[in-house]
């Protein structure tokens, strides 16, 4: 297969619009109202990202407790998530943290917390765009050798909640709405076992209530096995392959704070080594499916047949395996449609020497591996990757790829010499007819070696250019702030369901300019242990008004928004009744 050569510049022209106010069910926010703290004079004039973790006012460092017996455990975390607890229209950071191992550890045990630096956190952000720590007061300190978190809010009473993976027990936190969180894990019978890893809030069944979708990771425990050379310093961690696969959990959400383990009732209870999990309509018949990134093992497509069951079509649909057949290792993954065709992709990181895979829809059922054609296989051949999101970064209406790095074994550099342990961020730039790599054009972050693992994704400070947060394994978290110079429009779209889900989630949003039409899908889930803001966003490139905007809720209920101005926050209420019947 023939790699595309891409070569193109663009240029994008400023452009100052008025802003417009929209009526009925449709209310705009205020994009304004406060900025980040002013922004230190950069070395470059090119730079799109900036890390703004320090003066932001956070202060976090993922404790993952690596011994000398190297637990597979201790090279995993972990997550974050991007969310609004408050309603006050600023996004907030919760992180999750790991527990202390002892050296060795006893098969059997579950790793505590022991004291504050391994507490998970959740930071406020106040009006002036800085942060505030506000743990102990939210009561999210949590428990166990954490991993992952999933945003919903599954009680449809208008405040995000939270559930939490880990090794040992996951937790579930109830949002009060006054700034605290209770645990009601044990009466939600949500605590699952074993070793959980991403998780995702989903209507599975169309019911107008979340339900969860958590992975799981391996079989394991802490069994002490030697793997790699056995010579001092040569230690490595043990390959997936030494441990047998783990069916998922799902819980079905009945509506009065209890959920239902449902696994193998629904056609989900397939055993896996689960990692990334993601959501969309891939074939559009107006049932989300689900994608699930498998490590070492084929990859899982869970086909939704419409009557409240699922079934794997990751084989037949070809996107089990990469081009030559062959399984590799799937951390992260996002489904969305970054070739503005109407169809969801896929893409799948995993580690070095084997590409992260990008799966094109062909919009009958079926993919193409398009890692060679779309340039993403040549760039990603010797890193290893893990979150990973589409975006549009640049705001010109193509989604780019933003992806974390680093590989999961300390000791790679000692047996292959070209590969890195830890490596810089990688954004590829999508052209309209392929990726680009312009990391090390794009500032000072994409040239710093990190061992990154979570993602997450949201316009922190509500100026339309989206920010992100990158979670490192034993160390600190950044905050990539966003500072693209470009005078691209966009729009940042809050849906909020009343048949459907509270968060809208599974809703399907089309937009309209002159230039063609853009496509997403309303989802907290993606990337790899992590949660990003449920808010859409889409660039418009020059274009100031999007001409239309389509929505197909969860519900079936189809609702249509015309000449809609550029370069504002808008909510998107769900009308009480059908605007148009949804047909198959």
């Amino acid at each position: 297969m023939k790699r595309a050569l891409i070569n193109e510049n663009r240029r994008a022209v400023l452009v100052l619009l008025l802003y417009f106010l929209l009526t009925a069910s449709v209310q705009r926010l205020s994009a304004q109202g406060h900025t980040f703290p002013p922004v230190p004079v950069a070395s470059s004039s090119v730079e799109a990202f900036v890390d703004a973790t320090e003066r932001l006012g956070v202060s976090f460092q993922y404790r993952a407790s690596h011994t000398s017996r190297k637990y597979l455990l201790e090279t995993m975390g972990a997550g974050v998530a991007l969310f609004d607890y408050d309603n006050d229209g600023r996004l907030d950071i919760f992180l999750v943290n790991g527990a202390p191992l002892s050296d060795p550890t006893l098969k059997g045990t579950v790793p505590r917390k022991t004291d504050s630096q391994y507490w998970n956190r959740l930071y406020h952000q106040k009006p002036d765009g800085t942060f505030e720590d506000v743990t102990e007061k939210a009561g999210l300190q949590g428990s166990g050798y954490g991993m992952g978190v999933a945003v919903g809010d599954f009680d449809n009473d208008g405040f995000e909640d939270l559930y939490v993976t880990a090794y040992g027990g996951n937790k579930l936190y109830h949002n009060n709405g006054n700034g605290t969180f209770t645990d009601v894990t044990e009466k939600a019978g949500v605590a699952g076992s074993g070793w959980s890893s991403s998780a995702a809030w989903v209507d599975l069944d169309g019911d107008g209530f979340l339900d969860l979708v958590v992975l799981r990771y391996l079989d394991w425990d802490f069994d002490d096995i030697w793997c790699g050379e056995h010579k001092e310093g040569y230690r490595a961690y043990c390959h997936p392959d030494y441990f047998k696969p783990i069916a998922p959990l799902v819980y079905h959400n009945n509506k009065d704070g209890t959920f239902t383990e449902v696994a193998q009732k629904l056609g989900l209870g397939k055993p896996g080594k689960g990692l990334g999990v993601a959501i969309a309509d891939y074939d559009r018949d107006g049932h989300i499916d689900l994608f699930i990134a498998n490590d070492s093992m084929v990859e899982f497509l869970y086909h939704n047949k419409g009557d409240g069951t699922f079934e794997d079509v990751g084989l037949a649909s070809e996107v089990a395996v990469d081009v030559d057949g062959r399984t590799y290792a799937g951390m992260g993954a996002d489904f969305a449609d970054y070739n503005n065709d109407g169809w969801p992709d896929i893409v799948v990181t995993d580690l070095a020497n084997q590409r992260y895979s990008l799966y094109q829809n062909n919009g009958d059922g079926s993919f193409t591996y398009a890692s060679h054609t779309a340039g993403i296989g040549q760039m990603t051949l010797p890193h290893s990757g893990w979150g990973v999101h589409f975006l549009d970064y640049d705001n010109d209406g193509w989604k780019d790829l933003l992806i974390a790095q680093g590989h999961d074994l300390d000791t790679i550099e000692l047996n292959y010499p070209n590969l890195r342990y830890r490596e810089p961020m990688l954004l590829a730039r999508n052209t309209g007819r392929g990726f680009v790599d312009v990391s090390r054009q794009s500032g000072g972050v994409f040239r710093q070696a990190w061992v990154s693992r979570g993602l997450a994704i949201g316009d922190l400070d509500n100026d339309g250019r989206l920010d992100a947060v990158v979670t490192t394994n034993d160390g600190p978290v950044h905050i990539l702030h966003n500072e693209t110079r470009v005078g691209n429009h966009w729009i940042l779209l809050k849906l909020v369901g009343h048949k459907s889900n509270r968060d809208a989630i599974g809703a399907e949003v089309t937009l309209v300019t002159r230039s063609g039409p853009q496509y997403a899908t309303v989802s907290t889930a993606g990337s790899y242990l992590s949660a990003s803001d449920k808010r859409v966003h889409f660039g418009l490139g020059q274009e100031s008004v999007a001409q239309k905007i389509e929505i197909r809720w969860p519900s079936g209920i189809r609702q249509t928004l015309k000449d809609v101005p550029a370069d504002q926050i808008l909510q998107i209420d769900e009308p009480a009744a059908p605007l148009t019947p949804l047909k198959p």
